[in-house]
């Protein structure tokens, strides 16, 4: 039997403003001091995510590319363990000044929360 990949390649992220907006329009919410995710269910099969980490949040470019990395690998890792949903990323300032550990625990969370919570959905 073969391991799935792990790989991230662009099916499994959201693109479209249409897209973003769907999830936006009615989600599940799972909110901590770091995050706000949003999901919607879809029926692709597979889940996809987008990342909205704003300008007003985390003013320096680099510190939003570095929550951005952290939260595409934690997704990369946890993508096999999650049904078909649509997840928009919303940081918040507290990510800014945490440790990657911290982040990456708290997205574990959050990944299992929605992944629950949209099974009901």
């Amino acid at each position: 039997m073969t391991e799935p990949t792990q790989s991230f390649p662009p099916a499994l992220r959201l693109k479209k403003a249409s897209e973003f907006k769907k999830v936006f329009t009615n989600p599940v919410k799972s909110t901590d001091r770091y995050f706000t995710l949003l999901a919607t269910p879809s029926d692709l099969g597979h889940p996809r995510i987008g990342l909205a980490i704003a300008k007003k949040m985390i003013k320096k470019a680099v510190d939003r590319n570095v929550i951005k990395r952290t939260v595409r690998e934690s997704f990369r890792l946890q993508q096999h363990t999650m049904s078909s949903i649509d997840i928009v990323t919303l940081a918040r300032k507290d990510a800014l000044n945490a440790p990657p550990e911290a982040l990456r625990k708290s997205l574990e969370k959050h990944w299992l929360k929605l992944v629950s919570k949209c099974v009901s959905c």
